[in-house]
């Protein structure tokens, strides 16, 4: 594979936008008025849209490529198969490892916020919500930080749509965090840094893989890899995006999003084909 430093700076830099969108959760928490779940049951739905499309349009298809030019047609499609079921254990294994009552997927709305600040004695229990919540989804943005950065490396413009709807996926685990931390220290400044350190692990997750991975990144290596990111991303938008959606209440609403998303996503591929 013919991979340029510019390449290889843009992948970071969409994997840091995708990650650090957390921030942004934190900041509607702070200065919105209100939950827009008409927006964000919209948009949700749209980022598993485009996930889910490309999962299975592109990012299978470019991996049994690879893995075909190496293992032959039968056996790169095998490998493939292996590969994208792989890469949703795992992140089933990730998600199955946090607890059900730390789960950054629990929908907050903005309104909390706005609450009266808990008595001391709920504090250290509140804080410790807030901390676990930015501690799991930690763990969950670190293999979608490598999911985007393999893509872009690949594919710089498919970089940018899968970094977008992680991006719109990352708005209300924001909020989740921001939301404890703030009532158990009344302060917006650490809510809103605990949350925004928390999408710091896709980026380090780009960092890792780019570190491990990069010297052995052979056709081979790569599509297994492809195939896993796949995989990752079709477990995400099914067990988080969609469900994250509905409870928002606006359940016609997520599903007109994930058609848009495959819209706009089938759209784009056919005008760069």
């Amino acid at each position: 594979m013919d991979i340029t430093s510019e390449t290889v700076l843009l992948a970071f830099g969409l994997t840091i936008f995708a990650g650090l969108s957390t921030g942004i959760g934190s900041g509607l928490a702070f200065f919105a008025k209100q939950t827009n779940t008409k927006f964000l049951a919209l948009a949700l739905g749209f980022s598993a849209g485009v996930m889910i499309y490309v999962s299975f349009v592109e990012i299978f298809a470019k991996a049994r490529d690879e893995l075909s030019g190496v293992y032959g047609h039968t056996g790169g499609f095998w490998y493939t198969s292996a590969a994208f079921f792989g890469g949703i254990l795992v992140i089933a294994i990730i998600d199955k490892l946090v607890p059900s009552y730390e789960n950054p997927h629990e929908i907050r709305m903005v309104e909390d916020i706005d609450r009266t600040v808990p008595a001391s004695e709920n504090s250290g229990k509140l804080l410790r919500m807030g901390l676990f919540t930015a501690l799991a989804i930690a763990i969950h943005n670190f293999p979608e930080g490598l999911a985007t950065f393999t893509a872009a490396l690949t594919d710089p413009k498919l970089g940018v749509a899968i970094a977008v709807a992680i991006a719109i996926h990352n708005i209300p685990e924001g909020i989740a965090v921001s939301v404890p931390v703030y009532y158990a220290t009344g302060s917006r400044k650490k809510a809103f840094w605990y949350s925004f350190a928390s999408g710091l692990a896709e980026p380090v997750g780009a960092v890792v893989g780019y570190l491990i991975l990069m010297p052995f990144l052979s056709p081979a290596v790569f599509g297994m890899l492809f195939a896993a990111v796949a995989g990752i991303m079709v477990f995400i938008s099914i067990d988080e995006l969609l469900p994250a959606a509905r409870e928002y209440g606006e359940h016609h609403l997520s599903i007109y999003g994930l058609i848009a998303g495959m819209l706009v996503m089938a759209f784009s591929l056919l005008m760069l084909a």
